[in-house]
């Protein structure tokens, strides 16, 4: 079979190598796209990330197309459902990275409860050690955390989250009442949560039903002062909304390492919520470990084994 991966680096071709030596495997060093279809007329499999955006029109306009897998857990990117009507499987990664997001996390959290960018930037740029009064953060330790989702990673961050000795409460369509006893915290309904929490974390995937799950009628329900972290997908929050409760003192600060249109988003685009000193945003890196990498490179390659043999795994629902 034909097989083109949306993705290319050394360490790829390394793992990649002697896998699939009875196919013919291509490397394309770009995200997919219309300028890429003339190249994949013939291909059976493809292998994409987030940046890819894999529609009805690109679907259409691959005639052999028959497996789509994608290096990610979300699948949100893919029309999928059109996929399986055309008896095109998709399957993704499901677990490769709940540790690594979870960690990242808190790396947001401590980044903005202690101010750490900010101070290292001022003595970088020619400051002393004289000015700590204007660095003064929070401790997490008796703090109440937010998590909307408990799935894998939601879990590992509320683990993390016990360590500070924070207080937990959480929200999820299928709460595990099991995990919750385990781990001494509670659940509550969606508006309970956003509303007795000193920072909220998302950790639920995105569909059209929670389109903007932060928006400006619940950003009133918050506390004043409260922060807010994304590490699951852009589209969860109202960026609008967002800046008006920071605007209006009800935010007090915001971690974010996904933004709504990242993948439209361009060098050199500046929207305005990139100029709040209280804001970090990332680049979409909360899963880029070497670790994660090397596991979804190979939960990847059993994939297409899989599907190769007649017996794919993972597919999508």
């Amino acid at each position: 079979m034909k097989i083109a991966f949306f993705y290319k680096s050394d360490e790829v071709l390394e793992l990649l190598e002697g896998y699939f030596p009875d196919n013919e495997v291509s490397f394309l060093n770009e995200k997919l796209g219309e300028n890429s279809i003339d190249k994949l007329k013939e291909f059976e499999i493809l292998s994409v990330f987030v940046d890819s955006e894999v529609s009805k029109d690109i679907i259409d306009s691959l005639p052999n197309l028959k497996f789509i897998t994608t290096r990610s857990t979300g699948y949100d990117h893919i029309d999928y459902k059109y996929a399986e009507s055309k008896g095109i499987k998709v399957s993704n990664v499901p677990v490769y990275g709940s540790s690594t997001v979870a960690e990242f996390t808190f790396a947001l959290l401590l980044n903005l409860s202690r101010k750490i960018i900010e101070a290292s930037r001022q003595l970088k740029e020619g400051g002393d050690f004289e000015v700590f009064e204007k660095f003064e953060g929070f401790d997490l330790d008796g703090k109440t955390l937010g998590v909307i989702g408990t799935g894998k990673i939601g879990k590992n961050v509320i683990r993390i989250a016990k360590a500070f000795n924070m207080k937990v409460l959480a929200f999820d369509t299928y709460p595990d009442v099991n995990f919750a006893k385990e781990n001494n915290f509670e659940y509550q309904n969606f508006d309970e949560v956003i509303s007795q929490s000193d920072i909220i974390t998302l950790h639920t995937p995105y569909t059209k039903e929670n389109h903007h799950l932060l928006n400006k009628e619940n950003i009133l329900k918050m506390k004043k002062g409260v922060y807010i972290i994304n590490t699951a997908r852009g589209e969860l929050v109202d960026i609008d909304a967002l800046l008006s409760g920071i605007n209006d003192g009800i935010i007090g600060g915001v971690g974010m390492d996904v933004l709504e249109g990242e993948r439209n988003f361009k060098k050199g685009d500046r929207i305005s919520i990139l100029d709040k000193h209280n804001v970090i945003i990332t680049p979409h890196i909360a899963f880029y470990s070497k670790e994660a990498m090397m596991r979804i490179m190979q939960t990847t390659v059993e994939n297409i084994k899989s599907f190769i043999d007649g017996k794919p795994i993972n597919l999508v629902k």
